[in-house]
C-alpha cells in the first residue's frame, strides 16, 4: 500500500512539472518602431484648385490633409453643431465639386480625385 501511494504521489508531481513546463511562454519579439507606409509618403501634385488650399509643390498625401484640416480651421469652416461636416467658401467648392456642405469622409474622396 505505502507503493502505491508513493506511485500517486510521483504522478502528482510528474503532472505538476509538465503543467509548469507547458505554462513557460517564449520570450516575446521585441517590437520595431512602426514603419511608414511607402504610398502615403510617395509626393503627390495637387491640381490647380486644389493648389490654392495646400500649394502647388509636390507633397505626401498625409501633408495635403494636414494642410487642408488648417485652412478649414483657419477660417472657421467647420459646423458648429455637426463638426463632422465642412463648409466650403469658394476655393473649397470648387475642390468638393460645387457643393456647399460636406462631411469629412466625403471630403478625403472628393480631395482625392485633385491628386495626380
Amino acid at each position: 500500500m505505502a507503493k502505491k501511494a508513493a506511485k500517486k504521489a510521483a504522478k502528482k508531481v510528474a503532472k505538476k512539472v509538465v503543467k509548469k513546463a507547458a505554462a513557460k511562454k517564449p520570450a516575446a519579439k521585441k517590437k520595431t518602431a512602426r514603419k511608414a507606409n511607402a504610398a502615403f509618403m510617395r509626393p503627390v501634385t495637387p491640381s490647380a484648385t486644389l493648389a490654392a488650399v495646400v500649394g502647388d509643390k509636390p507633397i505626401p498625401r498625409t501633408e495635403v490633409t494636414k494642410r487642408l484640416w488648417a485652412y478649414i480651421k483657419k477660417n472657421n469652416l467647420q459646423d458648429k453643431v455637426n463638426r463632422r461636416n465642412i463648409k466650403a467658401d469658394d476655393k473649397l467648392k470648387a475642390v468638393f465639386g460645387g457643393k456647399n456642405t460636406v462631411n469629412m469622409f466625403e471630403m478625403t474622396k472628393l480631395v482625392g480625385k485633385h491628386l495626380k
